[in-house]
């Protein structure tokens, strides 16, 4: 069985090519510990490789053995437009890897079911070149689970999803959505994805969350990796640290691994130093 690569070249080389295909990933962790910066990353470095095998050989380089670039990227978004997602990528990584990978990265903009039943000026999500036509054709549109359902019905199969964020949902419990809901809708997705085969990256802020929605969340998702700060002397590093991971935990254990120290370069996030049990 093939992986598929997370895109983040020293982590896939660990691993032995990357994730297993039919997975679903929580990437969590404090605010700007590299959560989202792996997910940027890793829809990046996918999309370059099917692009721009120069390119990607020059910021990844080869490959694992039996490992293989799934043939669709998509980014799915509840907030942002693709612009402005481009324009984050490009403070995480070199332009000239975000100008081409994104050519092969197909992104959703859920915004307008997201937005619908709140008090928010539709002219703010709909975009400078909504006509009153478009407009129109919003009214009765399905609501944002079942928008984001849909989507990945049709387009997860096989390829690589990720979504950015799951804290924009939690964000509408209360509202339209209902914290259940959030809930069964990871545990319904483990359950898809393992049919669907592919990977499915899943962004969330903990600062968000209880403890407890936090571990319903973990609980939903087939693994959970967690990023944060760590301070030693008048220097801070990022760090990450696979929680959770059924069938990729154990080689990590198998080697004593018990914690990634993480920086982010022209290529992106990978890993710095690999911190062993001594």
């Amino acid at each position: 069985m093939s992986s598929i690569p997370f895109g983040v070249a020293r982590l896939d080389s660990i691993l032995g090519g990357g994730a297993p295909p039919g997975n679903v990933v929580l990437l969590t962790g404090e605010s700007g510990a590299g959560a989202r910066e792996f997910l940027y990353t890793s829809a990046a470095m996918n999309g370059l490789a099917t692009v721009d095998e120069e390119l990607f050989d020059l910021y990844y380089g080869d490959l694992e053995p039996d490992t293989e670039v799934p043939p669709e990227i998509h980014y799915i978004s509840f907030t942002e437009e693709a612009g402005a997602i481009e324009r984050e990528m490009g403070w995480t990584m070199a332009d000239e890897i975000v100008d081409n990978a994104t050519e092969a990265i197909q992104f959703a903009d859920l915004s307008a079911s997201y937005f619908q039943l709140s008090p928010i000026p539709r002219e703010w999500y709909q975009g400078e070149t909504s006509t009153l036509q478009d407009l129109g054709q919003h009214e009765g549109r399905d609501d944002v689970l079942t928008a984001l359902g849909d989507y990945l019905t049709e387009h997860a199969a096989g390829n690589l999803v990720v979504i950015d964020s799951i804290t924009d949902l939690v964000a509408s419990v209360a509202e339209d959505v209902e914290w259940n809901d959030i809930a069964l809708l990871l545990k319904g997705l483990k359950k898809a994805a393992y049919q669907w085969g592919g990977l499915i990256l899943v962004h969330v802020n903990e600062d968000t969350l209880t403890d407890t929605e936090l571990g319903a969340m973990m609980d939903g998702a087939d693994g959970t990796f967690r990023f944060s700060w760590e301070t030693g002397g008048s220097q801070r590093a990022r760090t990450m640290v696979v929680r959770e991971f059924r069938g990729v935990l154990s080689q990590l254990e198998e080697e004593n691994i018990v914690r990634f120290e993480t920086e982010i370069g022209d290529g992106g996030l990978d890993i710095s130093d690999v911190r062993k049990i001594r």
